[in-house]
């Protein structure tokens, strides 16, 4: 009988403990705005060409992108300006490479508070989201910029893209914090995120339409979350004829939350131990 209390009574401590981590997440949210400002700050500052690196990284890819695959390799845009087919792409894929890169290195790069005062730890990745999504307004701008040069006005599809743009922060979040708990423990696994962002802007929608993948394969593509955030931003905003691919859109979906759970649950179980390791 007092083996039973006590069982319950560890299992009632270990909830309410659950409990009050993300009321500490609240309570320590005027550090998240404080670490994602300096975050901001940093990127910019001493900068020869300050912002405009928001702009100049995904033009250059547009224009080589245009060049390798719409005018030597002629792939198909369905009618779509190949420029804006290429540059809807690369808003979300860059917002998802640096949120992912950032987010991995992020308990490295701020070991010293770790190390010497408590706070959730969650905070420090969640932070650096806050620089990606500046990029990626910047970004934005330019492609609306490209639209109206090719006469073509956002339609109210544009405002969906807050939808994919969550699925693409949920993405990278879930990646990263396996990563950045991987990066504590094995620091060569800082070398493998350059290589997993290099890889994936091939394997991705990015050059070109998942409608051009077989088929056969076309279910199983949708496994990379990043096709449908990809295609969802060129559905919202550039008016697509084509529907959106739902068993693939379902499947991605599901992909995004398994990745982000697992992520939250090891970054949880292994997060009392960073100040020992880092």
């Amino acid at each position: 009988m007092n083996n039973t209390k006590r069982t319950t009574k560890i299992l009632i401590d270990a909830n309410s403990q659950k409990s009050r981590y993300y009321f500490d997440l609240w309570a320590y949210r005027d550090l998240l705005i404080f670490l994602a400002w300096r975050d901001i700050l940093v990127r910019y500052k001493q900068t020869a060409i300050g912002i405009t690196w928001a702009f100049a990284r995904p033009l250059l890819t547009m224009i080589i992108f245009s060049f390798i695959f719409g005018k030597v390799a002629k792939l198909p845009t369905n009618g779509i300006p190949y420029p804006l087919l290429v540059f809807s792409a690369m808003l979300p894929w860059y917002f998802f490479s640096n949120a992912f890169t950032d987010i991995s290195n992020s308990l490295l790069a701020n070991s010293n508070m770790i190390s010497k005062v408590y706070f959730p730890r969650l905070v420090i990745p969640l932070s650096t989201i806050a620089v990606s999504l500046v990029d990626f307004m910047i970004s934005m701008l330019l492609m609306l910029g490209l639209m109206i040069w090719y006469g073509m006005l956002p339609s109210p599809r544009f405002f969906a893209i807050v939808f994919f743009l969550i699925l693409a922060a949920a993405t990278a979040l879930g990646m990263g914090l396996w990563f950045a708990v991987l990066n504590v423990r094995y620091r060569d696994f800082r070398y493998i995120v350059p290589f997993i962002t290099q890889i994936g802007l091939y394997i991705s929608p990015v050059g070109f339409s998942s409608s051009l993948v077989p088929e056969a394969f076309r279910f199983l593509y949708f496994l990379n979350p990043m096709v449908a955030v990809i295609e969802g931003f060129r559905w919202a905003l550039l008016g697509t004829t084509t529907e959106i691919y739902i068993p693939g859109f379902l499947l991605s979906i599901f992909c995004v939350v398994s990745l982000l759970w697992s992520g939250l649950w090891y970054f949880r179980r292994t997060e009392n131990t960073f100040a020992d390791e880092i």
